[in-house]
């Protein structure tokens, strides 16, 4: 997920609903013809009621007038809005209600309620586990890979990840029944909510090289990425690795402030978006450039993170070393809706600093690392690749 944190406030979607014959209706009995004439299941169409608002806000009124199911108008909205972004046989577009929005900023900013899982939808409808968060209600029971099938007892198959979301999230203390895939078999396990700050930035010091784990990019990611390297200089430990493995991206000001941290200055990504000149986003000046890096990722590395790994591998800055990436090179961003509510689409898509397009294609790494390899042992090389580095470092030079 690569979102552009700038919110447009439009006024509300109209209601749009497609109105289908269908059976089971009684035989005509509004018409002044001959009734026997008709179709036994389908009454004689009427005119709908003029509408300063168009041909949507018709069906609308009529709908909420004459169904035989009643209906709100908010329900209708809804509806609507989500056919609309249907026909933009986009992947990655979303409708919140308000609480969703809610919800959605708050993991944008750094806490939520919920059991602690980012999950991804593919074309097919299938939602996975990209990652899980440490410490959380869903670490130790789910794991990165797990088809998640059901929640509360709603196959999530045809649901918007953002529905499949909200059903995961709720009032903290409450509980929550996941049904998951993992090799074939299907398991349940039932998790209790709670308040889940998001930490996604966590070091750790191995032998003499940080490890920075990055989960999601989220606010204020760049400058706690920021405080590591400075305590990794501080302290003269050797090298860093940057550790991106299962992190589905965030926010696209916050990749490019982690990507700063390692350079001075010069391009990270440039942004291409319908009817507006290239925008080229740069890094700030005065990063990191001299302690030897590693960026550890793999297949669940997406969209913001690979805007960092490969403005870093483009400006040969570090060594990328795991398994293919995501390939995520698309842009969404949220617009905020008259009552609360929120569209979300796709906007742009974006290019390395060396032109690359990533969509559906990922990254390669420099260094593989076999799909399957255990955590640990992806882990210990990277630290082994830096270890390299700083061999060949010793063995030549600039008079």
């Amino acid at each position: 997920m690569l979102l552009s944190r700038t919110s447009t406030r439009v006024a509300a979607a109209t209601s749009a609903v497609v109105v289908a014959f269908s059976a089971g209706l009684l035989t005509g009995v509004m018409g002044s013809h001959d009734p026997s004439s008709d179709d036994a299941s389908v009454a004689p169409p009427v005119q709908a009621a003029a509408s300063s608002g168009g041909p949507l806000d018709q069906a609308a009124n009529t709908i909420l007038a004459n169904a035989a199911n009643p209906i709100t108008k908010d329900e209708l909205d809804k509806a609507a809005v989500e056919g609309m972004l249907q026909a933009l046989n986009d992947k990655w577009s979303s409708y919140y209600s308000p609480a969703d929005f809610t919800s959605y900023q708050d993991v944008m900013d750094g806490e939520y309620t919920g059991i602690g899982l980012w999950v991804h939808r593919d074309d097919s409808g299938v939602i996975t586990v990209v990652s899980v968060q440490t410490g959380s209600p869903a670490d130790g029971a789910l794991r990165t890979g797990d088809v998640i099938t059901g929640v509360g007892g709603t196959p999530v198959a045809s649901h918007s990840i953002a529905d499949v979301v909200a059903l995961l999230r709720g009032q903290a203390g409450t509980t929550v029944t996941v049904a998951f895939r993992r090799g074939g078999v299907v398991h349940t396990v039932s998790l209790r909510r709670t308040s889940v700050p998001t930490q996604d930035v966590t070091a750790k010091v191995t032998g003499s090289v940080m490890i920075v784990k990055v989960s999601a990019f989220t606010k204020g990611v760049g400058a706690k990425v920021g405080q590591y390297a400075a305590t990794a200089q501080a302290r003269h430990l050797t090298g860093i690795v940057l550790d991106l493995r299962g992190n589905p991206g965030g926010l696209l000001d916050e990749g490019v402030k982690t990507a700063s941290v390692f350079l001075d200055g010069g391009l990270v990504v440039t942004f291409e978006k319908r009817g507006s000149s290239p925008l080229k986003l740069s890094a700030e000046t005065g990063g990191d450039t001299g302690t030897p890096l590693a960026v550890l990722v793999d297949g669940g590395t997406a969209s913001a993170a690979e805007v960092v790994t490969a403005a870093l591998q483009d400006r040969d800055r570090a060594v990328v070393v795991g398994s293919r990436t995501f390939g995520k090179g698309s842009v969404q961003q949220p617009t905020i809706l008259s009552d609360g509510s929120a569209i979300e689409f796709t906007v742009g898509s974006y290019l390395t600093p060396a032109g690359r397009s990533l969509d559906g294609v990922g990254i390669g790494p420099d260094v593989t690392v076999p799909v399957g390899t255990t955590p640990a042992a992806a882990e210990s090389q990277a630290v082994e690749v830096l270890s390299g580095l700083l061999a060949d470092a010793g063995t030549g030079g600039h008079g």
